[in-house]
């Protein structure tokens, strides 16, 4: 099955304030706002999956990126490198205006996002 979804997961101490601030700032990238303005993407937060050991303790959420349509899989690699992409620059930004590291995030393909 072709991946039509991106799991976004803030990890080490992530907040809830940077899952929201990161889900924002995703929105607000130009070609994922212009593909959610068309429909063809959606990006919720969901309650994280805790995969065994090393999991972090504070936040449980992901967010995920689901791309919806027949196009779906032909966007898939361009999405998930402008997420990649938006991720670096948001942890930038972040870096530049709090104080300490910004939580490590980790971007993969989910599946069908179900």
């Amino acid at each position: 099955m072709a991946n039509t979804a991106i799991r976004v997961r803030l990890t080490q101490g992530a907040s809830e304030s940077d899952i929201g601030a990161l889900k924002a700032w995703l929105e607000r990238e130009r070609k994922l706002e212009a593909l959610r303005t068309s429909g063809a993407l959606e990006i919720q937060e969901r309650a994280g999956t805790q995969d065994g050991p090393g999991s972090p303790m504070g936040a449980g959420m992901d967010i995920v990126l689901v791309l919806i349509g027949a196009a779906a899989p032909k966007l898939f690699d361009e999405v998930f490198e402008q997420v990649k992409s938006g991720v670096r620059a948001w942890r930038e930004n972040r870096r530049s205006v709090e104080r300490g590291e910004p939580p490590e995030v980790d971007v993969e393909p989910a599946g069908d996002g179900r």
